[in-house]
């Protein structure tokens, strides 16, 4: 029944759309509709990358869903900073981090239960998010005392921004190596999609969100108005997690049907990928879509998506996967948004 609700709901994608291109109707009406519209797209990529990884196995699946599902992030992340929405845009960015690392991650060990994770490629993964959190820190610390102009700012960002792309491409080549052998030994069960038609059904689902994502983008200040909740609460929180709404997703429904392994992968690997390529992808092609943005953070964004990270790291030392961790994890994002409320 589930999935044929889910099914259905796809409709949502279409409506959404006329919506917004065909007809005049309230902003507040089309953020909600666009937000309902990618719980279906999140199920939808989830389980065509469950069927990919049944031919390429956990590590590369969790790869290829963070990858399709970061790429609406980055579309989203472009259209704020043309919107003018600097502070959307770090506020996404760092919700994207710490939503991934505290809050999917609990889920997929709270409802994944006892299990085996790849230690091995996680701890590479968060030790690269807290490496860029550490990067980061310079600009954001020269945005601190003040005094720094905007110019100042992105010059200092530069450089960060290409370190942090090169870790990007180093680190993924390095962890489709760990799950080089995994292909080989991945053996589909009976009644699992062609491989073909599992990445074809991703690109199309990926396209569709992003679609949908441009309608959220810009229906948020007035949504933001109408609630009276602030731009950076609503980034931080609301569009983080619809806009990474494919992986949050994909990754419940996995950890729900057992696969904690893939699940904790999707998680990661998307956090990771937000941390080292989004963030300087986005300050890069700023200057394309708009003012040019330097990646400097508030403190209470660089200490939330450092200490997610590091919690995270202590919680898969081990490589098991335990219910009372997920639930630490997903205690402490509650408390992240507790710290972004009232900052």
């Amino acid at each position: 029944m589930a999935r044929r609700i889910l099914w259905a709901a796809l409709a949502l994608t279409p409506a959404a759309l006329v919506a917004r291109y065909a007809f005049d109707i309230d902003e507040t009406v089309l953020f909600v509709l666009s937000a309902l519209a990618l719980v279906p797209l999140a199920w939808l990529i989830g389980e065509a990358t469950d069927q990919a990884a049944q031919h390429t196995g956990p590590g590369i699946g969790g790869f290829l869903n963070a990858s399709f599902g970061n790429a609406p992030e980055l579309i989203i992340a472009l259209l704020a900073v043309g919107d003018g929405l600097p502070r959307v845009v770090r506020g996404t960015i760092t919700g994207s981090v710490v939503s991934n690392v505290l809050l999917v991650l609990g889920l997929a060990l709270f409802l994944g239960g006892d299990g085996e994770l790849d230690g091995r490629s996680l701890r590479l993964q968060l030790g690269t998010v807290v490496g860029a959190v550490l990067l980061v820190l310079v600009p954001s610390a020269v945005g601190w005392h003040g005094g720094a102009t905007h110019h100042t700012l992105y010059l200092v960002t530069l450089p960060v921004a290409a370190v942090l792309l090169a870790a990007y491409v180093a680190i993924t080549v390095a962890n489709l190596r760990i799950h080089r052998r995994a292909i080989e030994l991945a053996e589909p069960v009976e009644g699992t999609w062609p491989l073909n038609r599992a990445l074809a059904t991703l690109a199309v689902a990926t396209l569709a969100t992003a679609f949908v994502s441009e309608v959220l983008v810009h229906s948020l200040r007035d949504f933001g108005r109408a609630v009276g909740l602030g731009e950076f609460f609503i980034a931080v929180v609301i569009v983080a997690l619809v806009g990474n709404a494919a992986e949050h997703g994909g990754a419940v429904v996995i950890a729900r049907r057992g696969n904690v392994r893939l699940a904790g992968e999707i998680a990661v690997t998307s956090s990771m990928q937000v941390a080292v390529f989004v963030a300087p992808a986005v300050a890069l092609l700023s200057w394309l879509a708009g003012p040019a943005l330097p990646l400097s953070f508030r403190v209470v964004e660089v200490a939330t998506m450092g200490g997610a990270a590091l919690l995270a790291l202590a919680v898969v030392a081990g490589g098991r996967s335990r219910r009372w961790t997920g639930a630490l994890l997903i205690t402490a994002y509650a408390a992240a948004v507790v710290a972004y409320a009232v900052s």
